[in-house]
């Protein structure tokens, strides 16, 4: 007969198999990520033109933000595989740039699209804000608006007097740092605002380019090219909005399915937010021929410069 006491080992070891599982899939995406990003950021550096462009500005700038979101997410994720416990003190400022980017990227994908809507309209009449050398107004008022939610996030609900924020160990997660019904709510309800707003932004501008494009060029190619635009960036907003709907189907799926916390946890962050946020700035590079010309010089010439030992 087995021993009861085998038991808590079993289980201890089928959880460190588990955590070693996620982790070895969660990385790997992670580094060819920053590996994408870092290629692209050195073109934008490298040639001056993309710098001369708001619509290239703003992109960078979106690749700036995905990789702190990335970053900062992918360590939370591997602190709380460790258990790793430490004070709030170091913990909040690792959550609030994660939750502060991660609201951002919607904010930059609804701005590209306002930015493509004034060029259009507005060619010889462009807003100073809108020029290239002051978009950085533009992107400072996403700063601020992606700030303010978090900080709110932080201080409404009640927070246990028994955690001293200097000295009380606990795991980094939002749930654990602010377990709050209201926080729930609020959250739930900027994930319903943010969504609905870029949505209509996106959707509002796109459409009215693609009118506009009818009826001023009849030809086929133009068209098409306008309704491919519209469709690739109806596709953006939907891997961005997926991460906003992960406490949803979170809840959705403890109600219909009996998986572990941990495994469903790990489910969402995989599929919701990490693959989204893989795949939106890819798509977007590769789509544009510029970038994607300089992309393929980029990768060609590392190819060429690795070669075999003889």
């Amino acid at each position: 007969m087995q021993n009861l006491t085998d038991f808590p080992a079993n289980a201890t070891s089928n959880r460190n198999l588990s955590v070693i599982v996620k982790v070895c899939v969660v990385i790997p995406f992670f580094c060819v990520f920053l590996c994408c990003i870092a290629v692209m950021l050195h073109i934008f550096a490298s040639h001056r033109q993309f710098l001369d462009t708001s619509r290239y500005i703003l992109f960078a700038y979106m690749l700036v933000n995905d990789a702190l979101q990335v970053t900062t997410s992918v360590l939370l994720f591997l602190l709380v595989m460790a258990r790793v416990e430490f004070a709030l003190v170091y913990c909040i400022p690792l959550l609030f740039v994660s939750t502060a980017t991660f609201q951002n990227t919607p904010l930059i994908l609804a701005t590209m699209s306002l930015e493509r809507y004034v060029a259009i309209f507005y060619p010889l009449q462009r807003p100073a804000t809108w020029r290239s050398d002051r978009i950085w107004i533009i992107i400072l008022s996403l700063w601020s608006v992606s700030c303010v939610f978090p900080i709110i996030d932080f201080n409404i609900g009640e927070r246990d007097p028994a955690v001293d924020v200097l000295s009380t160990p606990l795991l980094c997660k939002t749930a654990v740092v602010n377990p709050s019904p209201v926080q729930t709510l609020f959250k739930a309800a900027v994930s319903v605002l943010f969504f609905a707003v870029v949505a209509v932004v996106i959707l509002f501008t796109y459409v009215r380019i693609l009118l506009e494009t009818r009826k001023l060029r009849q030809d086929t190619a133009s068209v098409s090219k306008a309704m491919y635009t519209v469709l690739l960036h109806g596709f953006q907003l939907l891997l961005c909005m997926l991460a906003f709907t992960h406490p949803i189907t979170e809840t959705l799926t403890v109600l219909n399915a009996d998986w572990p916390p941990e495994d469903l946890a790990f489910f969402n962050y995989f599929c919701f937010v990490l693959i989204p946020r893989f795949l939106s700035p890819l798509i977007y590079g590769f789509r544009d021929q510029s970038l994607r010309g300089h992309i393929q010089k980029s990768f060609f010439c590392c190819t060429k410069e690795v070669k075999p030992l003889s």
